[in-house]
């Protein structure tokens, strides 16, 4: 089998994300940011390459304000960035639109992009769906990605709801799920993370209900 080629995504590990309204509450994200840290070091130990994403808004916007307190990145994650890596500013959902990067990992053979970072319910999940035609297959680190709660005229969802439903909906079609340690064995010995697809999902989901 081909030697798996991924780079390593860390999508806004940002301030902005451990205080106020859009703090991540699951999993803990004192426990995810911890699991993103250890994410970057088995990178840095199998040379795999790392990408580091800030959202990035205007000087004075509510959120993700550049130079601002929650526009930095947490320093559990700064302090293990190595000058190789390459960093990538966004101001959408998705970490391909307009900033070059599914160029990027093309030119440095990349066929294979681990998804890590914040949130769950948007830029991890857009970042995941968006990959799909630009011909990368997705890994997404169940552990090292977090949710909020959301609630809106369509209904409401605690933020492990969100996160767990989330990640059997990526697993069902465009990600490989699993923790930073299934991963971490499988980036040792070079292997393919298993994945689930739509119609075995469809197939299970449809047996449980009947249960």
């Amino acid at each position: 089998m081909p030697q798996v080629r991924r780079a390593l995504i860390v999508i806004d590990a940002q301030q902005q994300y451990f205080a106020g309204l859009l703090a991540v509450e699951h999993p803990p994200r004192d426990q995810s940011v911890g699991k993103i840290g250890d994410a970057i070091d088995v990178a840095t130990r199998n040379d795999i390459p790392v990408v580091i994403v800030q959202h990035e808004l205007p000087e004075g916007a509510p959120v993700f304000a550049v130079g601002s307190d929650e526009h930095r990145v947490h320093p559990e994650i700064e302090r293990r960035i190595d000058v190789s890596a390459k960093r990538v500013s966004k101001n959408v959902a998705s970490v391909f639109e307009g900033t070059g990067l599914a160029d990027w990992l093309r030119t440095a053979g990349i066929d294979t992009v681990t998804l890590t970072g914040y949130m769950t319910n948007n830029c991890v999940l857009a970042s995941a769906a968006a990959a799909e035609p630009l011909g990368f297959a997705v890994e997404v680190l169940s552990d090292a990605t977090g949710a909020i709660p959301i609630s809106n005229d369509s209904g409401s969802a605690s933020a492990a709801q969100v996160h767990d439903t989330l990640m059997a909906v990526l697993n069902s079609n465009w990600a490989a799920v699993a923790t930073t340690a299934a991963w971490a064995d499988a980036v040792e010995t070079g292997a393919t993370l298993p994945r689930g697809n739509l119609i075995e999902s469809a197939i299970a989901g449809r047996a449980a209900a009947q249960r």
